[in-house]
């Protein structure tokens, strides 16, 4: 993996300042300790990071990270040879935990022939104690958990388990947000920017109120800060998080909202662009809607998820709106802004959930025409309250209609698509095909990738490339040469 730089960011801090200052010394404090034993430079000990789940986990990664680099790591792609092993976990789904907790008792064979090697497990499995205690009782190997609130102190817990403080397993409860933390991006042109943490939604399927707290927001001092960074640091698609953006400044006062916000980083100097999710239908104002289509360094880009057509499902949800509202949503953004791209999430098979509640989800799926859905068959959460609804829909009608609506979306999707033959867009290049080596991969305001022959040299550039064909999960296309206008 190739070496990044890590700063620290100066912004001010809900964490004490003296927290975050101990967090630091216990970071030089393993570096010593490495330096002590000659490991420094291309001896220095490797750590690998291992993410599951959201974007807001693959930002905390990014923290992570920038901890172990202070703390004398050089970072590693696998986890062979690693002398500290994190994982970033994710509970939202059943399957993502039992994922997570597989590859964690594969890493039983590195502690084996390394025992002097460090494990830790954070991330939202972890927040949950009946998980801490199952990582304690069955995973002796685990030196550490540090949950949703504790990122900040990595530190401290890996300088314990190397001057043999022992195990800890114990939950910070913090609901602080650490500020001043480094750094190490995934990428150099492509960013995550946290504006708030935390849900006061209480969906009834939904376990993240309960293992990332109730909202917090960032103050705007602090994201503008951070904002500028990444875009005099090269950054040219930053996507703004939170678990309900156009909740953010409610907690802070003062008449900050998301829509003035997003605004005002959208008149910072640079070329660059932003994205931003996810949002709830319920708190989507005229002022977001109206922002969006104003400011052209925002994506005309709209993840709005829906869960359920149904009225009656969407009540026993606790989502808070109904299918006309949503729809009346829908209509505001594509008359304010006429080719926005629109996707959603949608929940199959939730308790209760009848033929003709199905049907009425397959109807707004009709009536919207997404550019693409991403959906689930819903997966009982423990200590959520739809857990314990009765009337559960057998795995296998869930299974049908999960293959119904992937059927008529994909459809969907594929038409959606075909509306950009023949235009010429500008797009990020992001990469290398993941398909095709000799292939690039480029994203503009729609969310699906776009690939396209090219010089790598052109990774991290804006460049202006003509649809070709469209597929139903992808575009193909092709470079405009420079100088030539659409």
């Amino acid at each position: 993996m190739t070496e990044k730089t890590v700063t620290r960011a100066s912004a001010p801090c809900e964490v004490p300042e003296a927290e975050i200052d101990a967090q630091f010394r216990y970071a030089a404090a393993v570096a010593a300790i490495h330096e002590k034993n000659g490991e420094t430079g291309d001896a220095a000990p490797r750590c690998f990071i291992q993410t599951f789940g959201c974007q807001q986990n693959e930002a905390d990664s990014e923290r992570i990270a920038g901890l172990a680099v202070l703390m004398g790591y050089r970072l590693t792609d696998t986890p062979e040879g690693a002398r500290l092993i994190l994982v970033n976990t994710c509970a939202v789904r059943d399957h993502a935990e039992k994922k997570a907790l597989s590859i964690i008792g594969q890493y039983k064979h590195v502690k084996d022939a390394d025992p002097s090697a460090v494990i830790g497990i954070g991330g939202c499995m972890v927040t949950q104690e009946h998980r801490a205690e199952q990582l304690k009782h069955s995973y002796p190997y685990v030196s550490f958990i540090f949950d949703t609130g504790a990122v900040h102190t990595l530190p401290e817990l890996v300088y314990g388990a190397l001057t043999g403080g022992g195990r800890s397993f114990s939950l910070s409860g913090s609901s602080n947000i650490a500020e001043g933390l480094p750094t190490v991006r995934a990428s150099s042109h492509s960013a995550w920017l946290s504006v708030m943490y935390g849900c006061n939604n209480y969906c009834t399927y939904c376990i993240v109120p309960y293992v990332r707290g109730r909202e917090r927001s960032r103050t705007p001092e602090a994201i503008l800060e951070e904002a500028r960074q990444l875009i005099d640091t090269g950054a040219k698609d930053i996507t703004l998080l939170g678990q309900n953006v156009n909740s953010y400044g409610r907690d802070l006062g003062g008449g900050t909202d998301f829509a003035s916000l997003i605004g005002t980083l959208a008149r910072l100097d640079g070329d660059f662009r932003l994205r931003f999710m996810t949002s709830h239908p319920k708190d989507v104002f005229d002022a977001l809607v109206d922002t969006i289509a104003r400011e052209e360094k925002i994506v005309r880009h709209f993840h709005l998820p829906l869960q359920s057509g149904s009225d009656r499902i969407l009540e026993k949800m606790n989502r808070r709106y109904t299918r006309e509202k949503y729809l009346g949503i829908v209509r505001r953004l594509r008359e304010r802004i006429p080719d926005i791209s629109l996707t959603t999430d949608l929940i199959v098979g939730f308790p209760g959930e009848t033929e003709e509640d199905f049907e009425a989800t397959m109807d707004m799926v009709r009536r919207v025409r997404w550019d693409a859905v991403f959906s689930f068959i819903y997966s009982p959460r423990r200590g959520t309250p739809a857990a314990e609804m009765p009337d559960p829909v057998p795995h296998a009608v869930s299974t049908e209609r999960f293959a119904r609506l992937l059927e008529e979306q994909n459809a969907i999707s594929l038409e959606q698509n075909r509306r950009f033959e023949g235009r010429a867009v500008r797009a990020l290049v992001e990469g290398v095909s993941r398909g095709d080596a000799g292939r690039l991969t480029a994203r503009s305001d729609s969310p699906r990738p776009i690939h396209f022959a090219g010089d790598p040299a052109l990774i991290g550039r804006f460049v202006t490339l003509r649809i070709t064909r469209a597929e139903t999960f992808s575009l193909d296309a092709e470079l405009v040469p420079d100088g030539e206008t659409e």
